[in-house]
């Protein structure tokens, strides 16, 4: 799968409509091959882009868990963390 795409469940402050539209915009990128669609495909593109949108949202909604919320400050440093020892 696209590495760009980011976990969105299970956050506090919950994804926000911008992020769910960007991962559902990273995954039809993917499934499509390319990052721009030709004018020729500019509807379809723009109709999977929200279909994928709203079944992500609706996912987010019906999940459920009993762990507690990770915060996003805390998550995005151990990423850096990561990166910083993987890259330096």
């Amino acid at each position: 799968m696209c590495r760009n795409i980011r976990p969105l469940f299970n956050f506090e402050p919950p994804a926000t409509p911008e992020e769910v539209r960007a991962a559902a915009l990273q995954y039809v990128r993917k499934v499509a091959g390319s990052p721009q669609p030709s004018k020729a495909n500019e509807q379809a593109y723009a109709a999977a882009v929200a279909a994928v949108g709203a079944a992500t949202q609706d996912l987010l909604d019906a999940l459920v868990t009993s762990a507690p919320p990770k915060d996003r400050e805390a998550e995005a440093a151990k990423a850096r963390a990561r990166a910083q020892s993987r890259y330096a």
